[in-house]
């Protein structure tokens, strides 16, 4: 895992954190996110071949540091950030899903997602006004520690949307791991 730059951080998190930690609506709703690597120009090609020209067999390399960190954490199910049934038809296959399952960690769907604009396309203001996309999906969370997993991490909207309706439904605690941070 990369360390961010020092400019970047304050105290024991970073200023992105900290941001959303000061916002009494999202305060404590997402534990900690955890980045694997730094969203660079590689990585940023990288990923679209895989997430956008379904290139499936670039997950393989993430398997086992995915796995790794998984099987040392300790929470009661993972489960992937969804997308849309328009998004899935597009692409046909959910990246995050896929690079859970590559690494062999059983995802499970605790969350469905409507359908809206790419995120991609949005600048960061707007993702941090959008409405909850997010529903509950298979399984119960109560009093259960859950991880949510992500492809990359940019403004935290995502992971946080999904992480206070985990919370809302009673999960007891609500982390994420991307596999890069933008």
């Amino acid at each position: 895992m990369e360390e961010l730059p020092s400019d970047f951080i304050k105290g024991e998190q970073c200023l992105d954190c900290e941001r959303w930690e000061s916002d009494h609506e999202w305060k404590g709703v997402l534990r900690q996110n955890v980045s694997l690597y730094q969203y660079n120009d590689f990585l940023k090609e990288y990923l679209a071949r895989y997430k956008y020209r379904g290139d499936y067999v670039l997950a393989k390399p993430f398997a086992s540091i995915l796995k790794n960190y998984i099987e040392k954490s300790e929470f009661d199910l993972v489960t992937p950030i969804p997308l849309s049934n328009d998004r899935l038809y597009e692409r046909g296959f959910n990246q995050s899903t896929a690079l859970l399952e590559e690494a062999e960690v059983r995802p499970s769907r605790l969350l469905t997602r409507s359908h809206s604009e790419k995120q991609s396309k949005k600048t960061r203001w707007e993702r941090l006004q959008q409405e909850q996309v997010f529903q509950l999906g298979e399984g119960g969370v109560d009093g259960k520690r859950v991880l949510l997993f992500d492809d990359i991490y940019t403004t935290g909207t995502t992971l946080r949307q999904a992480a206070k309706l985990l919370k809302e439904a009673g999960a007891s605690e609500v982390s994420s791991l991307t596999l890069a941070r933008g």
